[in-house]
């Protein structure tokens, strides 16, 4: 949906073949492929999914949400919570009983509050105000050397061009003024673990408006780069996070979501 679907298709391509060149694994071999897909409810994208891989491996195709094979890596099929907050953000929640509630993912323009993506953006909003009431900040300046550009004339036209540019590509940026200092920055990532906290606290209130278990709203697991690789984000996620649920306890650890596909792939 982003870069298109020739592009897509290559990509897919050369993953799965590499894949499997590395595995010493003969196509016609395998029995059952799950991937786990952003974007996974469109038609669209599930048809393009199995027939890409229908061409390269043999046996059944799994196509499914990512934020399904992370809740699998996380507690296989038992209960609990999952967030994902990489470029995007969605949550996931999952009752004794099988039932799935979901929130959030709803894209970088209406969406993806706390997400990459939202950070970088917030960033520049939060630095062109700063600059109208002269609030001291690093993060302009950062990020215009970040991306090569010589004025601010061109940071304005770059973030409002039309083919979006790609915001996600500096939180690392936004973190590193944080570190150095900059409150501006610090507060961006502060409201990120906000908002992605609220993001869980909706989807255990649906739970429980599901009849779910109360200690099914208790585990969250979490996967993406933004909370596994800022600290800031993950320490104001934890924090507002049990100001609405006490009794959560937050995984130590990102799972990796290929181990949640491997173990649905091998059960069947």
């Amino acid at each position: 949906m982003n870069v298109g679907e020739e592009i897509a298709t290559a990509r897919l391509q050369e993953l799965v073949t590499e894949t499997l060149a590395q595995a010493a694994v003969s196509p016609e071999l395998v029995t059952r492929t799950v991937f786990g897909l952003a974007g996974s409810s469109s038609d669209v994208v599930q048809e393009w999914a199995r027939r890409v891989l229908g061409e390269l491996v043999a046996g059944e195709i799994v196509v499914c949400g990512d934020e399904e094979i992370a809740l699998d890596t996380a507690y296989r099929d038992g209960p609990g919570i999952l967030i994902i907050a990489g470029t995007g953000a969605n949550a996931v929640g999952r009752c004794t009983d099988g039932t799935m509630v979901r929130a959030g993912g709803w894209g970088p323009v209406v969406g993806d509050e706390g997400a990459g993506n939202w950070i970088g953006m917030e960033a520049v909003r939060a630095g062109l105000r700063a600059l109208d009431r002269n609030v001291p900040t690093c993060l302009l300046r950062e990020i215009q050397a970040f991306w090569g550009l010589e004025s601010l004339g061109e940071l304005v036209a770059r973030v409002n061009d039309a083919s979006r540019p790609a915001f996600s590509e500096l939180c690392e940026l936004v973190a590193k003024c944080a570190d150095e200092g900059d409150a501006l920055a610090a507060s961006v990532l502060e409201r990120a673990g906000e908002e992605l906290a609220g993001l869980v606290t909706l989807v255990a209130s649906k739970m429980q408006a599901a009849g779910c278990e109360p200690e099914d709203v208790h585990r969250v697991a979490f996967t993406g780069s933004v909370l596994e690789k800022i600290p800031r984000v993950q320490r104001s996620f934890t924090e507002h996070l049990k100001a609405s649920i006490p009794q959560a306890v937050v995984a130590e650890q990102a799972v990796d979501s290929l181990e949640g596909a491997l173990w649905r792939a091998r059960r069947g």
